[in-house]
């Protein structure tokens, strides 16, 4: 069993370090030092002298800076009150699935306090860690954490689960806490060995469980304040004529899927033939729902035997007998073909997952 901590591991990302008293000043160079991709921000105030660089910058009003600088960066670290911090930060904060992790240190540099994105965001990690840099004491408040119990949302992020409805993690978390079981359904065993099975339910306590996990790449109706985590497995084998436009590809890609029962946030992959490499459309589709794209070969597409709608018509054109379902077995390393080629005027949709 892997019940997932913070402990030996390294936050990544780019940090702002933001510095606004002389006593910060020390404190700011100690703390960049400890960490290549951070930037500095000094009140011109206390630095008058130095010019901006690509690292360092010197602003004259605090609040305006933070506000264009704050979703430019995976961490922030200010050196002064929480007070400040809160007052400044808080129409930023949009949800703890995306906000940036922030971390506050007094000028004195005795306490690093995690303040925003504890887990997802990492603030928890990079509060240790720089602690450890400049000898403070690692102020850690989220109650997972203090009581050393895992946390449903570090451990959805280390098995990169999509988190899809974020405001029902603290029911999970909560009843871990209380030390009651969670229902948990999880098909393909993403979670089952990352949590201690005292978590779990047996078919006895189901009615008692304080928490639910819903682990699926299949859309299905579950009870109000149920966990849904969705699992990247979803291999997408996709077709088209030449030109075709990305939304005419989206808009069927996701009636494929919702008629399929199927999450577009479980998709893993998207693949099709190499003479697609340059396709507007498909290249556009892939950059804008973030998802890369697996490119096969002739024999390659030709080596899937497995393939239940042939075409002719692709055989005579491209000299391969799928596209979108040879894709997309590929894609899932041979995978199970879960929804065959579907098909529009311009585009073709196939969906596997590994066996």
């Amino acid at each position: 069993m892997d019940i997932e901590t913070q402990n030996n591991k390294v936050f990544s990302g780019p940090i702002a370090i933001w510095c606004i008293t002389p006593n910060g000043k020390g404190i700011a160079l100690k703390i960049k030092a400890g960490f290549k991709d951070s930037t500095l921000f000094f009140s011109s105030g206390i630095i008058k002298k130095t010019r901006s660089g690509k690292n360092t910058f010197i602003f004259k009003k605090l609040s305006k800076e933070i506000h264009y600088r704050f979703n430019k960066f995976q961490g922030h670290v200010f050196i002064f009150s929480t007070g400040i911090a809160v007052r400044i930060i808080a129409p930023l904060l949009k949800s703890k699935t995306i906000d940036p992790a922030v971390v506050v240190v007094d000028d004195n540099g005795n306490h690093a306090i995690s303040l925003i994105s504890g887990h997802l965001g990492g603030a928890n990690l990079l509060t240790k860690e720089i602690a450890g840099a400049i000898n403070a004491a690692p102020v850690i408040t989220t109650a997972t954490d203090t009581n050393f119990l895992p946390a449903i949302d570090i451990i959805a992020k280390k098995r990169k689960l999509f988190i899809e409805t974020p405001e029902n993690i603290k029911h999970v978390n909560m009843a871990f806490l209380m030390g009651v079981p969670v229902d948990l359904y999880d098909p393909s065993g993403f979670l089952k060995n990352h949590l201690p099975d005292t978590f779990l339910t047996s078919a006895a306590d189901i009615g008692t469980a304080k928490g639910k996990i819903y682990c699926s790449y299949e859309i299905k109706n579950v009870s109000r304040g149920t966990l849904i985590l969705r699992p990247p497995v979803l291999n997408i084998g996709i077709g088209c004529n030449r030109n075709t436009g990305l939304k005419e590809i989206k808009l069927f890609l996701l009636k494929v899927l919702k008629k399929g029962g199927l999450s577009p946030a479980s998709i893993r992959r998207f693949a099709t033939t190499e003479v697609k490499k340059d396709e507007p459309g498909l290249l556009a589709l892939s950059r804008e729902m973030k998802i890369k794209m697996d490119f096969y070969g002739k024999k390659e597409l030709n080596s899937v035997k497995t393939i239940m709608t042939p075409s002719k018509m692709v055989e005579k054109h491209l000299g391969v007998k799928s596209v979108c379902e040879a894709a997309a077995i590929l894609s899932a390393g041979n995978g199970r073909l879960i929804v065959p080629k579907k098909k529009n005027k311009d585009v073709t949709i196939a969906v596997a997952i590994k066996k």
